[in-house]
């Protein structure tokens, strides 16, 4: 695991990052906190202090209850979905 951030101290361009995998649907809160050290509950924190209100609810209303955010709530380990209607390029 990565040594834990200061939430109030990171530099933009790590702040940046981690506010686009927190929007990413596949990307899960254990990987942020593998890579950075921050829990969900500090996530949400930054998130709510970096957002305008509105965004941060819309974002909140997304990844409530979502699976894909949660490794343990996942159906699948690694990867993308691919559908089996997709054609194979082997």
């Amino acid at each position: 695991m990565a040594e834990k951030i200061d939430p109030k101290n990171i530099d933009p361009r790590t702040l940046d990052r981690i506010i686009q995998m927190a929007w990413e649907d596949r990307t899960t809160f254990d990987a942020i906190e593998e890579q950075f050290g921050l829990k969900e509950k500090d996530v949400i924190k930054l998130m709510r202090r970096e957002m305008k209100p509105s965004s941060f609810k819309m974002w909140r209303k997304r990844v409530t209850g979502r699976n894909t955010k949660h490794e343990k709530k996942r159906e699948f380990m690694v990867g993308r979905f691919k559908s089996e209607n997709q054609k194979s390029r082997f």
